[in-house]
């Protein structure tokens, strides 16, 4: 059996921890789950699974770390979550757009001898694309659209007036490595498909505030050796319009993959 913790308790969090209870993640069971100072009560969970505090979260005797609370949390706890032993799922993985801090999970994973897994999440595709790096890709894009209501509360919203908009309006168009940082809970499509296939320098995106989908939507496209790739994904949005029930869906399939015997689309 699988102990799975999970850093952070949101609209992610709590799909896992539901998928989990379900049977729906495999042989896996809940272990743990932190949360931040004066959250415990809000989860709704056994207290006695809730911890406020890293170091108490981090004693349980876990096998695998989900993290689902934002690239901050990336930051601070995947490299003492791999030092202690434990394989890693990364959810906020547009955190690893940042060199040094990629460099620093690494290197963390080579001296604990575990592993950081980065679940296909939003997007679809995610296998081919890893595999087509094995020859050569020549184009790898990426195009965003979400509805208004999935901007409030970013940068984007002093940028856009959101609750005027009848037309998409593009808001970048660049590198994926720009996209992950500038929109850093936007865009963890890109960084994924980044470290999947040609980098973060390669990968080219464009994203969209756009009043006529009410889903969050992506574009991919890929050309290589393999042949091309053309790839639309329309996530219905989770309780955070920021994300998508899919994620946390992928999730479930990467604890399924670690803890069942037949491993399917790895």
């Amino acid at each position: 059996m699988l102990h799975v913790g999970i850093i952070g308790y949101g609209a992610i969090g709590r799909d896992v921890a539901r998928y989990i209870a379900e049977g729906k993640a495999g042989r896996s069971v809940l272990a743990g789950v932190l949360v931040r100072p004066g959250r415990r009560a809000a989860t709704g969970l056994d207290p006695a699974l809730v911890d406020e505090d890293v170091a108490a979260f981090l004693a349980r005797p876990l096998d695998v770390v989900v993290e689902a609370a934002g690239h901050e949390a990336v930051r601070r706890y995947a490299a003492e979550v791999l030092a202690g032993g434990r394989d890693l799922i990364v959810v906020s993985v547009g955190a690893l757009a940042d060199p040094a801090l990629l460099d620093a999970v690494v290197r963390a994973t080579e001296a604990s001898g575990r592993r950081v897994f980065l679940p296909s999440a939003a997007i679809a595709g995610l296998d081919r694309i890893a595999a087509g790096a094995t020859g050569t890709l020549e184009a790898v894009t990426l195009t965003t659209r979400k509805p208004p209501r999935a901007w409030v509360g970013t940068p984007v919203e002093a940028q856009v007036p959101l609750a005027e908009l009848s037309e998409p309006v593009c808001v970048f168009d660049g590198t994926a490595r720009d996209a992950a940082l500038r929109f850093p809970e936007s865009v963890n499509v890109a960084a994924a498909l980044s470290l999947a296939g040609a980098g973060f320098d390669r990968t080219q995106v464009r994203v969209f505030v756009d009043p006529t989908v009410t889903e969050n939507v992506h574009e991919l496209t890929a050309v290589g050796a393999f042949g091309r790739l053309e790839v639309t994904i329309r996530n219905a949005p989770s309780a955070n319009p920021k994300t998508g029930v899919a994620v946390a869906m992928s999730v479930a399939k990467v604890l399924r993959n670690l803890s069942e015997p037949l491993v399917v689309g790895i």
